[in-house]
């Protein structure tokens, strides 16, 4: 089932996730609400502008150069927008938007004023060039020293915006060489964009359905045996992968009525690597760390659960969390790496089931599980099998 993020398959992979939620005994509902469904757009027309400021700035004179400044200067600030969990005004502004699903189940107490989500994504990302396995490999292999020792992986969405940026600060400098290279990284930004768009839908085994995989287990637990005094919501969003416009569709629905200081959010992610990691932050941009006692809180389940996780990552992609995290909730991300600190087939056509790690997908089960009984008690949830 192909799942774009705001597609016709994303809807009918959200219906199934809610047809299977409500089997397993709980509340569940198919939310619609709005997305662009999709990245390249934006930050490409973002860089086209910003290669069209250049332009102007080395044909105009004075009145040419503030012109192109500004022209940059508002791709710049819509790259960083779009990169860093902002408004997507951009977007909003200036490209069509049309529906997308989330599924939303509930367990537990209704009346509990604690809560927990727990949050995954159905839909599945475009491929491109830039995500070839073999980018990934290049550090481990050539700096090893220096890979073991790194927090995160290269940013590569700077690329995408240093464009805009250097033509905005060389056409008001008037540097015509700045101008050239500035114009130039917009263009292979862009070139690097349409590749994405023009790509495959990979299948989204890893990336994330092992993550709604992990729902579907604990949907058996929270229906068998209920926590008291705690309300559990399981999410998977969609649109997750074009910059989380789910996710920002199921705040402006859910947020107003789950208290910041009474509500913790668990985002499950890429979950079907060989070795599990309690993440510590996330950024495109600019990295925000997780609050450090959920941090400690989803390593203590880990330790609990006899579950060995990698611990001192950051991630330089971004995920559900950063919403809930941007808006001042308490949230961290349970994920999965390969040896080059990336997810395992990431953005790539061979995100198949059969390269799933199913033991890691069974520890985050068991780790997920912990998470839950410390915050209900710790006789509330099943200690059954992971079926």
């Amino acid at each position: 089932m192909e799942r774009a993020s705001a597609s016709a398959g994303e809807r009918r992979a959200a219906e199934w996730i809610a047809a299977c939620l409500r089997h397993r005994g709980l509340q569940a509902a198919v939310e619609e609400e709005r997305a662009h469904g999709g990245y390249w757009w934006p930050l490409g027309l973002a860089n086209l502008l910003a290669a069209a400021g250049a332009l102007a700035a080395r044909r105009g004179g004075f009145a040419g150069r503030l012109l192109g400044a500004v022209a940059a200067g508002i791709g710049a600030a819509a790259v960083w927008d779009e990169a860093s969990g902002g408004g997507l005004w951009f977007r909003r502004l200036v490209l069509p938007h049309r529906s997308t699903w989330n599924v939303v189940a509930h367990a537990g107490d209704p009346g509990a004023r604690r809560v927990v989500v727990v949050l995954a994504h159905h839909d599945a990302a475009h491929s491109g060039l830039v995500f070839h396995p073999a980018l990934p490999r290049i550090a481990p292999r050539l700096a090893p020293q220096l890979h073991a020792r790194a927090s995160h992986t290269v940013p590569i969405l700077y690329a995408v915006w240093l464009g805009p940026a250097l033509v905005c600060g060389a056409a008001l400098a008037g540097t015509r060489r700045l101008l050239t290279a500035g114009a130039a990284l917009a263009l292979a930004a862009t070139a690097t964009l349409a590749d994405i768009g023009t790509s495959h839908v990979v299948p989204g085994a890893n990336d994330n359905l092992s993550a709604v995989g992990a729902l579907m287990a604990l949907a058996d637990d929270l229906a068998r045996r209920p926590p008291e005094a705690l309300r559990v919501m399981l999410v998977s969003t969609g649109s997750e992968e074009s910059f989380m416009e789910g996710m920002r569709g199921f705040a402006r629905r859910h947020f107003p009525e789950l208290e910041p200081g009474l509500t913790e959010m668990l985002c499950l992610e890429c979950l079907g690597g060989p070795t599990l990691v309690v993440l510590e932050g996330e950024g495109m941009l600019r990295m925000r760390d997780y609050p450090v006692q959920m941090r400690q809180s989803l390593a203590a389940a880990a330790a609990a659960a006899g579950v060995a996780v990698k611990r001192g990552l950051r991630t330089v992609a971004a995920t559900d969390a950063l919403i809930a995290l941007r808006a001042g909730y308490k949230v961290a991300t349970l994920a999965s790496v390969d040896y080059t600190n990336f997810p395992v087939n990431y953005h790539w056509p061979t995100d198949t089931p059969e390269a799933l790690h199913w033991q890691t997908i069974e520890d985050a089960i068991a780790v997920c599980r912990e998470f839950l009984r410390a915050r209900a008690g710790r006789d509330t949830l099943s200690a059954g099998g992971n079926q």
